[in-house]
């Protein structure tokens, strides 16, 4: 499957991004290893579409005006804190002759005989798994069979996850990845209750309406650092 996402050089940054995305765009930023930091702009629905599809973890055929095609992954994503509609994006250049680190997204399969039989909990403890690979061998995701949970004792841990034989995973093997835990006994699913019925006055003694013009985190503009590889951590967004 070949995902394609147009761009275009940016020269507008901090507070003048919001003009871009009242008309529909997304800034963003292009970098990569030894590659200099370049600020772009995309059509915010075709971004959307695109990040539907692929993810973290699809390589992306990125068509950058003025400059040649180059592969890339969607590294890091900035959401509005009330909206959650995307609003920054770090896309990382990708060397196809260079392994890569990053975050496989885990899906589960199958059914547990120990939440079908015996009623007990699904307990994802690990949603994703770091693996390091070459960009042509990266997977979308990992899944992960939990027919295997026939009792509350029975976990699947990282060793017990199969990936291609490319791909390295950098995970401890012995952390748990999945389990079934048993149902809430009728004491805790009262206390769970009183908790729950608690929570609301909690909220509306400290939460405090945002002052006006709050909302979006303030973004950096030109000469800020160049954002780290995936295998890092990404600073601030500009």
């Amino acid at each position: 499957m070949t995902i394609k996402l147009n761009a275009q050089p940016r020269d507008i940054f901090g507070k003048k991004n919001k003009a871009l995305r009242k008309k529909g765009l997304i800034p963003a930023v292009l970098y990569g290893h030894k590659i200099k930091s370049t600020p772009i702009v995309i059509n915010k629905k075709e971004f959307d579409k695109v990040f539907d599809k692929s993810g973290q973890t699809t390589l992306i055929d990125l068509n950058l005006e003025g400059a040649k095609p180059t592969k890339v992954l969607i590294h890091d994503i900035q959401l509005h804190p009330q909206t959650d509609e995307i609003i920054h994006a770090d896309l990382y250049q990708i060397k196809m002759t260079e392994k890569i680190k990053t975050e496989v997204p885990v899906v589960t399969i199958g059914e547990a005989p120990a939440v079908k039989d015996l009623d007990g909990n699904l307990i994802i403890n690990k949603d994703t798994i770091e693996i390091e690979c070459l960009p042509q061998d990266l997977i979308h995701e990992i899944k992960v069979d939990v027919s295997a949970l026939k009792t509350f004792e029975d976990k699947i841990l990282v060793s017990d996850i199969k990936v291609p034989k490319n791909i390295t995973v950098l995970e401890n093997p012995e952390e748990v990845v999945v389990l079934v835990t048993p149902p809430r006994s009728e004491e805790e699913l009262a206390e769970l209750e009183e908790a729950v019925e608690e929570k609301p006055e909690e909220v509306e003694v400290e939460a405090e309406k945002p002052k006006e013009g709050e909302g979006i985190a303030p973004e950096k503009g030109a000469g800020e650092q160049v954002p780290e590889a995936p295998e890092q951590k990404s600073e601030e967004q500009q």
